[in-house]
């Protein structure tokens, strides 16, 4: 798994980019270039798990949008169920009889990860299911600083990129127009 791999299938972007966590950056990660190619998704998710107590699992829960596919890639390869943490409001839900039964050891994934929001709102959607959470696993962590969940963590790619407090942004003094590409 590499940076320049990324960049060959334009999955990085360089620009001013509003970021779905809030914040502005002059790099993105448009995971959608890795997950349109099964067979690349396939390789960056086995290096995800490979680092992670995986085989403890035996439930996946990603959440949506792009945390889906990476769920679901991630159960397949691991032979066990996966289920989706979708948003609802401003939190996360359980539907369509996904919810974990109490103590089913759990392995959460999602595709990129910035600022950890995501995770932890799925992480606080399992502590009202009582499911213990054996590993985190993302495929690209952008994260300035590591973030620490508690749990084992890892990642197939770790590729730091700045991001900024809207009010702090140097892009933004710049005058460079924002894009905004994400989901949220």
């Amino acid at each position: 798994m590499s940076a320049e791999l990324l960049q060959q299938i334009g999955a990085v972007l360089h620009g001013h980019f509003l970021l779905t966590s809030g914040r502005h950056s002059a790099v993105y990660f448009e995971k959608f270039r890795l997950l349109e190619r099964p067979r690349l998704l396939s390789e960056f998710v086995a290096a995800m798990l490979a680092g992670l107590p995986a085989q403890q699992a035996q439930l996946v829960v990603g959440p949506t949008l792009g945390g889906v596919l990476v769920a679901y890639e991630a159960a397949r390869q691991l032979g066990i169920p996966a289920a989706y943490a979708e948003r609802e409001g401003d939190k996360r839900a359980f539907r369509r009889n996904g919810a974990p039964k109490p103590h089913t050891p759990v392995l959460v994934v999602d595709d990129v990860l910035t600022t950890g929001t995501s995770i932890r709102e799925v992480l606080e959607l399992l502590q009202g299911y009582q499911a213990q959470v054996v590993g985190i696993g993302v495929l690209i962590d952008r994260s300035e600083q590591p973030v620490d969940f508690g749990v084992p963590f890892h990642c197939a790619l770790r590729l730091p990129a700045s991001s900024y407090d809207p009010s702090e942004c140097p892009l933004c003094k710049a005058g460079i127009p924002l894009t905004k590409r994400g989901s949220r």
